[in-house]
């Protein structure tokens, strides 16, 4: 067996084990894919400083996010269709993360409907939404997330329309899979993806088939929804979903400092520096060079988060240190859930908090509340200032 000793060990078997078009919907990014590549890429520009004869001894990555206790500050960032990555793939991510204790946040398009993951877990878990045109159906699921005791509402702000993914079209993403010649022929290497697949409790969008007049299958899924984004997502209907909610709200998308000034205004209770994985608008900035104007504009007012190009615990702790709060990871737990299933999310989990255990006492730092700045060697031209 596989000696599991990083994230690209657990991409490299993701690769072998999934069908084409969901390992290229994890594994890609919109139109060049620059900005998906620069959400790692940036991070490695970031150094780290060596300090020696410090106490190492009595170490803890506990933390908290939004009040809530977390074994470190990681979430797991919502993933559209995580259930075809893995059989049942939602139950599982949000299993491994109750028992290693970090957040799971399930998405409005998981294949496993909210009410699925409630009944398989125990630990409160937060659930991101999706506005839509159809305001009956928004209200719907808030009100289920509310009675499945979700702890937090993440309100995606980012795709009011769909960025250029160019994979997923030449791919014909859909759950479950179109039965193209292609796509039969790339299933049929994929077996034990299929058998698996088999006995998964859905292979549909959970939270919207049977939820939404019309919609049943497929066919009638993929026209509802590819109209449904709103576009006129504005401040003051996310301060109305805010108030329908009426508990914790963390808003997701924030890349510039006037954005950041507006979520305080309607009283967001944690903000995401998060260009969507780099699936949105390609040419942004990546979130960690991102980061640094958007803690400066709101200072400690709110919780700021971060997402995007995680891979490692080493990133974990370059974005805590210059001033993060809570971190994200979407494509590392998936490429451990689309390898092994639940004990792949489980050992993706334990390779970043190796990795940010060891860095963090190699800088000379025990506890995430001594992290600072002066760990980090920081290019010159990083900060995300750039000429109008």
């Amino acid at each position: 067996m596989t000696v599991i000793t990083c994230i690209d060990d657990l991409k490299r078997i993701h690769r072998r084990r999934t069908p084409r078009m969901f390992y290229d919907y994890c594994e890609s990014g919109s139109w060049t894919e620059q900005t998906f590549r620069e959400n790692t890429s940036d991070f490695d520009q970031i150094r780290l400083r060596q300090r020696v004869a410090v106490d190492m001894s009595g170490r803890s990555t506990a933390s908290q996010m939004i009040g809530q206790d977390v074994a470190m500050p990681v979430a797991l960032a919502p993933v559209g269709l995580t259930g075809m990555q893995h059989a049942d793939g939602e139950i599982k991510a949000a299993r491994a993360a109750e028992k290693f204790g970090v957040p799971f946040t399930l998405s409005t398009m998981s294949i496993n409907s909210i009410e699925d993951v409630a009944k398989a877990t125990r630990a409160p878990f937060w659930f991101q939404l999706y506005t839509m045109k159809d305001q009956g159906f928004v209200s719907s699921l808030i009100q289920r997330a509310r009675d499945a005791k979700c702890s937090a509402l993440v309100i995606t702000l980012d795709l009011q329309i769909l960025g250029q993914r160019h994979r997923d079209l030449k791919n014909g993403l859909s759950a479950p899979p179109k039965m193209t010649l292609s796509t039969m022929a790339d299933l049929a290497t994929k077996w034990r993806w299929g058998i698996e697949m088999l006995s998964a409790k859905r292979r549909h969008f959970g939270n919207i088939v049977g939820h939404v007049k019309g919609v049943s299958d497929a066919a009638n899924l993929g026209a509802w929804t590819a109209e449904q984004f709103d576009p006129t997502l504005d401040w003051d209907k996310i301060a109305r979903i805010k108030d329908e909610w009426g508990g914790k709200v963390i808003l997701k998308g924030i890349m510039e400092p006037e954005d950041a000034k507006l979520a305080l205004q309607v009283g967001a209770d944690a903000i995401v520096v998060s260009n969507h994985g780099g699936r949105q608008l390609d040419g942004a900035l990546s979130s960690i060079r991102a980061l640094p104007a958007i803690l400066d504009a709101v200072g400690d007012q709110t919780e700021v988060h971060i997402d995007s190009g995680i891979r490692s615990g080493q990133d974990v702790l370059k974005a805590m240190a210059m001033g993060a709060k809570g971190t994200y990871i979407g494509r590392a737990f998936v490429y451990g859930l689309g390898a092994m299933g639940q004990q792949g999310v489980t050992k993706a989990l334990e390779v970043i908090h190796k990795e940010l255990d060891v860095s963090m006492a190699l800088c000379g730092r025990r506890r995430i509340d001594e992290l600072g700045r002066e760990i980090l060697k920081i290019p010159a031209d990083f900060e995300g200032r750039w000429a109008d």
